[in-house]
């Protein structure tokens, strides 16, 4: 029975307790897909990740995640987590001035300073305006009108999202999704905070396809300020605060350079330890 360093460290948040927790196994070669799937569904947790040795050049490391449904090519919090955790173990990157993250998606870019891992956003898959019927079906999930969302588009870069836009961050904390209903979207909802806030848009993230609200999600943030800041809606750099309604406090810190778009937030460590399989 394989024994492998694991840790659990908390993504978007200062504190351990208020992010998006994450679990990471080290030095993952020799685990099989399917045991990496039953790992992610007995951790429960919305993202495991496994750090390998990367197969591409130009990466320092390679990263699979899994949620206890499946691997996802790409996830923001298991980014800056796995990021985390490998600069922790003493991983050394090619360039000193960033970090280069392989996974499915291909590579992804990450920077830090002194708080603050931020990965650069990586292009949609998918955009545009979502469908009539499609935007009639996730209105009634939220019990919402048609006429109430301000802004609605396609903002997929992995997972599959697509998302609207409400006229305030107190609406998009009243939603009370029928999960049925929503069954067919990644769902992300977003609105404006009153000036003087700490935050400039509250946000929240629907997996229908799960069935269940994510906590603190980095992939979406990155689509939604893609959009956001492409159509006007936002002006960078902002700050999107998420989890609210289940009692977390993340906070997602979003900027716009010429080339990229960053995202990025605090990672706390939690859990040290070993992990028998």
């Amino acid at each position: 029975m394989p024994t492998l360093r694991f840790s659990q460290v908390n993504v978007f948040s200062s504190s351990p307790l208020n992010g998006n927790p994450l679990a990471v196994v080290h030095d993952a070669e020799d685990l099989s897909e399917d045991q990496m799937s039953a790992l992610a569904r007995w951790t429960n947790l919305s993202e495991t990740t496994f750090l390998l040795k990367p197969t591409h050049p130009d990466a320092d490391y390679y990263v699979r995640i899994f949620t206890p449904q499946g691997e996802l090519p790409f996830a923001g919090h298991p980014t800056l987590g796995s990021c985390h955790v490998w600069l922790l173990a003493g991983g050394e990157p090619i360039n000193a001035n960033h970090i280069v993250q392989q996974c499915g998606v291909g590579l992804v870019s990450i920077r830090r300073d002194d708080v603050r891992l931020e990965f650069s956003a990586p292009p949609l898959i998918r955009s545009g305006p979502i469908a009539e019927d499609d935007l009639a079906q996730i209105a009634r999930a939220l019990d919402l009108s048609v006429s109430d969302i301000a802004h609605h588009q396609w903002v997929d870069n992995g997972p599959g999202w697509c998302a609207i836009m409400l006229d305030s961050a107190e609406r998009v904390l009243s939603i009370k999704p029928d999960w049925a209903a929503l069954s067919a979207f990644n769902l992300g909802v977003v609105g404006p905070h009153r000036p003087g806030a700490d935050a400039t848009v509250e946000v929240r993230a629907f997996i229908g396809r799960g069935g269940y609200e994510d906590p603190v999600t980095g992939s979406l943030n990155a689509s939604l300020a893609q959009w956001l800041m492409a159509a006007d809606l936002v002006s960078s750099p902002y700050i999107a605060a998420q989890g609210t309604v289940m009692q977390r406090a993340g906070r997602v810190h979003l900027s716009r350079t010429s080339k990229n778009i960053w995202v990025g937030g605090q990672v706390v460590d939690v859990i040290k330890g070993e992990i028998s399989l």
